[in-house]
């Protein structure tokens, strides 16, 4: 069998999957007849650059092509010449094996010099032309400035870096891009029903993910999955042989329990893919590719689509679903620990270890107000006694007296109206002050932060916060601030409590949350400075010292 993709190489604009942006151009100027006597062609490999370079040879020589048409006819002798390539007009060259400034002297300055017998046009195909010395653009850029009207030059490069600004404003520059995972699919459809075989879609779309957006790649390990194939009917076992035992459908499951916080599942499922001899490096892999596809879609809808980042149609949609339960950071976090992971696989004893550890890991800080799946009695902080004598440091108070409030700081261990059933909001609302106070312990700056929020909504055992200002609310969902807040209103309110933020920019704050006891006012203070000092107190925090 020859080399699929030799065997169904394009022949006609038509037949060239993606590039449309390019596709449309050149059969626009071909239609008008206005064609550039230079181009130059740039991306990366095996997307098709000199196919579409042979195309538009034919379709400017072609001798049965009709007026306001683009495409080449392909009977005619000078298309199946070219085709063949046994064309003497159309010169294709090997820039990396003809680097010298002579080759191209030789090869191409002295043949641009005679007009062809038989073509409209003589054409030089130069690939690789990145790989020409100095000299030799030297030597070209005078012949691509001031072509003779009969040679067109199509340059063809992987690494468009390397080719002389000079030479690049010379000619029509176009920009090819990856496969698309549909446009790839859909090329091997079209070879497995000339050659009047099937294959499982799913299998197709395997082979498209592992070529990565490079068709010629596809196409020859279609090439291999085909030849060891025993029927008509290519199996997935077949396919295994070659392609890699992978299965994003694994991932995704795996990503699916780490968004129900279910690390034992998950890491049952890492030692069934160890013992079905999946490479957990290629699964980790997987799993990076499809958090960046997450990432990006939670950046912009739609946005991973035109990086090429496309799973199939089959596996779409699991991904939309796991996408629900986690946002921007908790995936960068993840993606950051699997790498480290990934790189912990190559030297480790245990195989699959280095994994399992970061499942621990990521499961862990996924839900922190669920430390423990028992309730932990609180320790009761001690009340102020009427009457106390402080004779050594171990008497001292559980909750210190800040340096700056001279007044006893009021219980909050045993807030009124609080039941230990199901917490309301005029409970949280009703004891916010004292929580206010008691969190100090924790953090000191904290508990100015929660001053400007309002507790807004209680469902269950999830409590809504509202804020007026978003870094507020970012500095609250800190994964380490969030575990101290939920843990003292766990202790305050004898509940297990989970807080919920929400951003208002209209929200208006109430003036008496302050946890610091009133100054004297300032005599010459007016009642325009002391409004703009509480709206100051009010977004920032703070007290006022002198």
């Amino acid at each position: 069998m020859a080399t699929l993709y030799r065997k169904y190489r394009p022949q006609s604009f038509s037949e060239v999957l993606g590039q449309n942006h390019i596709k449309t151009t050149l059969e626009n100027e071909i239609k008008s007849g206005e064609i550039a006597q230079a181009y130059i062609f740039c991306g990366p490999r095996a997307v098709g650059k000199t196919t579409l370079a042979r195309i538009l040879a034919k379709a400017v020589n072609c001798n049965t092509r009709k007026s306001k048409e683009s495409e080449p006819c392909n009977k005619c002798t000078i298309c199946t010449n070219i085709e063949k390539g046994k064309s003497l007009e159309v010169i294709e060259i090997d820039a990396a094996s003809h680097t010298g400034v002579d080759n191209v002297r030789e090869n191409i300055i002295s043949a641009a010099r005679v007009a062809p017998s038989s073509h409209k046009y003589k054409v030089f195909i130069i690939d690789e032309v990145h790989m020409l010395s100095i000299s030799a653009f030297n030597a070209l850029l005078k012949l691509i400035e001031e072509p003779p009207k009969h040679a067109m030059f199509i340059l063809c490069t992987t690494e468009i870096h390397k080719v002389p600004a000079t030479v690049i404003s010379r000619c029509q520059r176009f920009d090819f891009k990856r496969m698309s995972l549909a446009d790839t699919v859909k090329k091997l459809q079209y070879i497995l029903d000339k050659e009047g075989l099937k294959a499982d879609k799913k299998i197709l779309e395997t082979i498209g993910r592992q070529a990565n957006g490079y068709l010629r790649d596809a196409e020859s390990l279609l090439g291999q999955v085909v030849s060891l194939a025993s029927g008509k009917t290519i199996t997935e076992k077949e396919a295994l042989l070659i392609l890699p035992n992978t299965d994003l459908h694994k991932a995704v499951e795996y990503l699916q329990y780490l968004s129900k916080n279910e690390p034992h599942k998950a890491i049952s499922l890492i030692n069934e893919l160890v013992d079905a001899g999946v490479d957990l490096k290629s699964f980790t892999g997987d799993l990076i590719q499809i958090l960046r596809k997450m990432m990006m879609d939670k950046i912009n809808p739609g946005f991973s689509q035109t990086l090429g980042l496309d799973f199939g149609q089959s596996l779409e949609k699991e991904i939309a679903e796991v996408l629900e339960g986690f946002d921007t950071t908790k995936i960068s976090q993840i993606i950051e620990t699997l790498i480290i992971a990934q790189n912990d696989l190559k030297n480790t004893q245990i195989t699959q270890l280095p994994l399992e550890l970061a499942t621990v890991k990521l499961s862990g800080s996924s839900r922190p107000s669920e430390i423990s799946q028992t309730p932990v009695t609180p320790k009761p902080v001690p009340q102020p006694q009427p009457k106390k004598t402080i004779e050594n440091d171990n008497d001292k108070p559980a909750t210190p007296t800040p340096p700056s409030v001279t007044t006893p700081e009021p219980s909050v261990s045993q807030p009124t109206n609080t039941s230990k059933g199901t917490v309301k909001l005029q409970d949280i609302k009703k004891n916010w002050k004292e929580f206010l106070i008691y969190i100090r312990k924790d953090n000191h700056s904290l508990s100015f932060i929660l001053q400007n929020c309002v507790p807004e909504q209680v469902e269950g055992n999830l409590v809504t916060l509202a804020f007026k200002y978003k870094f507020h609310a970012d500095r609250i969902n800190d994964m380490a601030i969030k575990i101290i807040v939920e843990k003292a209103l766990g202790e305050i309110f004898k509940s297990q409590l989970t807080l919920i933020t929400r951003v208002d920019e209209k929200l208006r704050m109430p003036t008496n949350t302050s946890t610091t006891p009133a100054k004297e006012e300032t005599p010459n203070q007016n009642p325009a400075q002391k409004g703009a000092l509480n709206n100051l107190l009010n977004a920032f925090g703070g007290e006022v010292i002198s």
